[in-house]
C-alpha cells in the first residue's frame, strides 16, 4: 500500500478547515492527522508529532503561520494559505512547497500535494560523495545517476531538500545547498539568493534584483548583488 502522507491543518477560520478538509478527502494517498485553529497549540503538537504536509494559514491570532514555521526546529513540508498575497516574499524565504491565496480550489491543491508527494519520493535520495571536475554523481536507491554540470541551469533549496534543475529535468535531492555548493566549481557557478545557486554561463538576462535563465526569474540578495556583479565583468 503507498505510503500516506499525515497531514495537519492549521487555520483559525473554521470555514476554510472544513473545505480543505473536504477538498483533501478526495486526494489519494492523503491522511489528515488532526486540524487546529491556533499556532500554539499546532507548536506543540508538531514537536511530539511526526507530520509529512502541513496546511498552514498565514494570518491567525496570537502568533501567525509565518511565526510558528520559524520557531520550529524541525518543519515539515508545508503549504501556506492565505486570503492576502502580500506575504509571498515572506514564504519564499522559509523555502515552502506552495503558497495559495484562498479561496481554495481542487485542481490547486492537487497540484501543491503532488510537489509535496515529488519531494518525499525522493527522501532516501542523496548526493554521492564522488564526484569529479565535470560530473556529479546523485545516489538514488540502488542506482547511480551522472548529471553533467554543463546541463545544470540553477540550484534550488526547498526546505531538507534542494532541487537540481537542468536543461533534460529536475532532480529532487534530500541535501542542502551548502552541500552542493562546496561541490560546485566557484567559477562557474555562483550562489546569488540563500535559496539559489546559478551557472553562470546560463543567465540570460538580469533586471534589476532579478537574474533570468531560461525565462525563471531567479532572485538576486542584496548581500550576494555585489559579487555577482564582480563576477559578470561588465563592459
Amino acid at each position: 500500500m503507498p505510503h500516506q502522507l499525515k497531514c495537519l491543518i492549521i487555520d483559525d477560520n473554521k470555514v476554510a478547515r472544513v473545505l480543505l478538509t473536504k477538498i483533501l478527502s478526495n486526494i489519494e494517498g492523503i491522511t489528515i492527522a488532526a486540524e487546529m485553529d491556533d499556532a500554539l497549540h499546532a507548536k506543540s503538537y508538531l514537536d511530539n508529532n511526526e507530520i509529512d504536509l502541513l496546511f498552514l494559514d498565514i494570518e491567525m491570532p496570537g502568533m501567525s503561520g509565518l511565526e510558528l514555521l520559524r520557531m520550529l526546529d524541525k518543519r515539515p513540508l508545508t503549504i501556506l494559505t492565505t486570503a492576502k498575497q502580500g506575504y509571498a516574499v515572506e514564504a519564499f524565504e522559509l523555502n515552502v512547497v506552495d503558497y495559495i491565496v484562498k479561496p481554495f480550489s481542487l485542481a490547486r491543491i492537487m497540484l501543491s500535494v503532488e510537489r509535496a508527494k515529488e519531494l518525499l519520493k525522493n527522501k532516501n535520495v542523496q548526493i554521492s560523495q564522488e564526484s569529479s571536475q565535470n560530473f556529479l554523481f546523485v545516489k538514488d536507491n540502488k542506482t547511480i545517476r551522472k548529471i553533467d554540470l554543463n546541463d545544470i541551469l540553477w540550484v534550488e533549496a526547498k526546505g531538507d531538500y534542494i532541487q537540481i534543475t537542468d536543461i533534460n529535468k529536475n532532480y529532487i535531492i534530500h541535501s542542502s545547498l551548502r552541500a552542493i555548493e562546496d561541490r560546485f566549481n566557484s567559477q562557474k557557478f555562483l550562489r546569488v539568493h540563500r535559496s539559489y545557486i546559478i551557472a553562470m554561463d546560463k543567465i540570460d538576462y538580469i533586471e534589476d534584483r532579478i537574474v533570468y535563465i531560461h525565462n525563471q526569474a531567479i532572485p538576486i540578495s542584496e548581500s550576494y548583488r555585489d559579487i555577482l556583479l564582480q563576477k559578470l565583468h561588465l563592459l
